[in-house]
């Protein structure tokens, strides 16, 4: 034993104690933010972007197109303007009874989901995560729009087609119900940030710019001007009647007038 240290049988026998070693968070496995937001059963879409945007447009183009048709064929004197307005909540009908009403019906299966409609939602996700969470805001307001907002569009569109008295009424109930909803989208992501810090949007410009800001943006510009119009002409309407009982009530106050004075002049002939 000559030459070892006497501690050795010590130093063999002892227990190390095990270190904490720091780790790193485990990496993110979908593309959504906030960092770390749980999305469970996430699975990437399988087409490409360009695939899925061509898919939808062509087919909402194909139905607003469609409906223009019917809708100039029943109603040849329909007027360019009127026609715009037309397609605008046959569009609105669509998106909001097929598109968003998918989302509230699949909520739960959309991350997971190959489905067209799924994938695209999880490419607008990518602006606003809260799409991929059950977000329960986003589902109150979404089944708003789906069960009442879709069917009012729809009303706003045949009343535009068939250009009857009440399509002002209704075109100012859905402009306001769309402005309102516009505003409570931006503002609850925005506060969030605000005093959170937690963004809900990826901070590419492609995704906070393009989908988060001016995919919505259509829906506070074009209620914006169809409200003033509609206003405009309930007003105008309301100042017309307004002139033509006037005219009226000074018509039977002149007739009443020649009624007595004829009765007093054949009071005095008597």
């Amino acid at each position: 034993m000559d030459g070892w240290p006497w501690w050795w049988p010590l130093a063999t026998t002892e227990v190390i104690e095990d270190i904490p070693i720091p780790t790193m968070p485990p990496e993110p496995t979908h593309p959504y933010h906030p960092l770390g937001v749980h999305i469970p059963a996430y699975e990437a879409n399988e087409a490409p972007v360009p695939v899925l945007l061509s898919a939808l447009g062509g087919t909402l183009g194909f139905a607003v197109l469609g409906a223009a048709l019917v809708a100039r064929r029943l109603s040849p004197g329909l007027s360019a303007s009127s026609l715009a307005v037309f397609c605008w909540f046959v569009m609105n009908a669509c998106l909001h009874c097929v598109f968003e009403g998918y989302f509230v019906l699949n909520h739960a299966t959309v991350a997971s989901s190959q489905s067209l409609l799924a994938q695209l939602w999880k490419e607008y996700a990518l602006s606003d995560s809260r799409y991929l969470t059950s977000d329960f805001f986003m589902l109150s307001v979404e089944s708003i729009t789906v069960f009442f907002w879709g069917p009012l569009c729809l009303a706003n569109a045949i009343a535009t087609a068939r250009n009857s008295p009440s399509r002002h009424a209704l075109r100012i109930v859905a402009c306001v119900a769309h402005l309102y909803g516009v505003a409570l989208y931006y503002a609850t992501s925005q506060c969030e940030f605000y005093f959170t810090e937690r963004s809900h949007s990826r901070p590419e410009f492609l995704y906070f710019w393009i989908y988060y800001v001016g995919f919505n943006l259509p829906w506070a510009i074009v209620p914006a001007f169809l409200l003033l119009d509609s206003v405009k002409a309930v007003t105008r309407a309301m100042r017309a009647l307004d002139r033509a009982d006037a005219t009226l009530s000074a018509h039977r106050i002149r007739m009443n007038g020649g009624i007595i004075e004829g009765q007093q002049e054949s009071k005095k002939t008597k």
